[in-house]
């Protein structure tokens, strides 16, 4: 079981490394960081009624994603804030 698991972390990194030069790979790099972001969008919108406690954690969140987003280009740190940000309100307001 050991050598199964350890192949199956291992073999991305393989297959990366002959496929560094790609340009999907390079395209999946430059595109993937705003896909995450589009879904998670979506997801946290998706169930957002008009009550306060439903559209006030998104709305901030967004807009401090946004903000993160726009000032550093940092997608993971955009991410990680908008989703600590959203998280935390949900469970502060509701």
């Amino acid at each position: 079981m050991f050598l199964v698991t350890l192949a199956l972390r291992a073999a991305p990194f393989l297959a990366l490394t002959r496929l560094r030069d790609s340009g999907v790979v390079r395209y999946l790099g430059r595109t993937m960081p705003a896909g995450v972001m589009v879904v998670l969008v979506v997801y946290t919108l998706r169930d957002t009624t008009t009550e306060l406690g439903s559209w006030v954690p998104a709305a901030v969140a967004l807009g401090l994603t946004l903000a993160v987003h726009l000032a550093f280009r940092r997608a993971a740190a955009s991410i990680v804030l908008g989703t600590a940000t959203y998280m935390l309100l949900q469970t502060l307001l509701v």
